[in-house]
């Protein structure tokens, strides 16, 4: 039996297939469209969550940071404090430290090195510097004359004579330490040749500055003994201008009520009180005992 069915043409076929070809196209991208969107909700929930976990990781971070923050500025105040505790014992140290000081000068100075003697305060026949020391012989005006001076005076001595021997200045000492029985001697000489005369310029035993081992009688070459022409002389010019700056001073100078001028007695006092005197224009003995007590403890500074 025949078919008498017409058979599909060409361009059915391809319009047939077109369509298959459409279908199947709309099937996959719906397929693949559908997949996207699942992968794209999905990829935002995980988004969320992990944005959520950030937001909470960062809180938690931040609420860290807080604490790290406080506690550091606890430290810190702390460290402020602790600062200042320690500031503070150390200012306490050293004021303690040189209190110390303080107390062992007072108690190893002698405090009698800086006494009004001279018709004032007294030293008794039993009274000897604890330490002295030998002159060098180029500065004495007798050079193997037995002169001493307190030890701790030496160097303030030797520097001045030497600056003056730099200077051109044939600065030379005539006399130094002498003991309660050497004053008590000269004293009786003088009083034998001058008479109460002799009360005018020479301490009694006991009220010489010289007992002390600080204190001296200037002369040079041309002028080699205690003698009032010593006034003149470049060496005295030298001593007025600079014997401060080593600590000596002029003990006895014009229209002082002690004893009479005597331009060649020099006596250490220290750097600071020379500078002082010399700076005001005063005496030492013009200064009242209270005030000059003041700077022992820097006497030999």
């Amino acid at each position: 039996m025949k078919n008498n069915l017409p058979h599909p043409t060409k361009k059915q076929v391809i319009f047939t297939l077109t369509g298959l070809l459409v279908i199947a196209g709309l099937g996959y991208g719906t397929t693949f469209a559908y997949t996207t969107y699942k992968k794209l909700t999905a990829t935002e929930q995980e988004l969320q969550i992990t944005t959520q976990t950030s937001k909470e990781a960062i809180a938690v971070l931040q609420e860290d940071i807080a604490k790290l923050t406080q506690e550091n500025e606890s430290i810190t105040s702390l460290l402020t404090e602790q600062q200042k505790n320690n500031l503070a014992l150390e200012k306490e140290k050293r004021k303690n430290t040189k209190t110390i000081d303080k107390l062992e000068k007072l108690t190893t100075i002698d405090p009698e090195l800086l006494k009004k003697y001279s018709k004032v305060f007294f030293l008794s026949e039993n009274y000897n510097p604890p330490k002295l020391e030998d002159i060098d012989a180029r500065f004495k005006i007798i050079t193997d004359k037995d002169l001493q001076i307190l030890e701790q005076v030496a160097p303030f001595l030797q520097n001045m004579l030497e600056a003056a021997e730099a200077d051109g200045v044939n600065l030379r000492v005539i006399s130094s330490f002498r003991s309660f029985e050497t004053q008590m001697k000269l004293k009786s000489n003088y009083t034998t040749t001058y008479g109460s005369g002799a009360n005018a310029f020479s301490a009694d035993q006991g009220y010489s500055e010289h007992q002390l081992g600080t204190t001296l009688d200037f002369g040079t070459p041309e002028v080699p003994g205690a003698y009032m022409s010593f006034e003149s002389t470049s060496a005295f010019a030298w001593l007025k201008e600079h014997a401060h700056k080593y600590g000596f001073i002029l003990s006895y100078p014009k229209g002082n009520s002690y004893y009479q001028y005597e331009p060649w007695h020099w006596r250490f006092v220290g750097e600071d009180l020379a500078d002082d005197l010399h700076d005001d224009g005063k005496s030492f003995y013009e200064l009242d005992q209270r005030e000059i007590d003041k700077y022992l403890i820097k006497i030999f500074d």
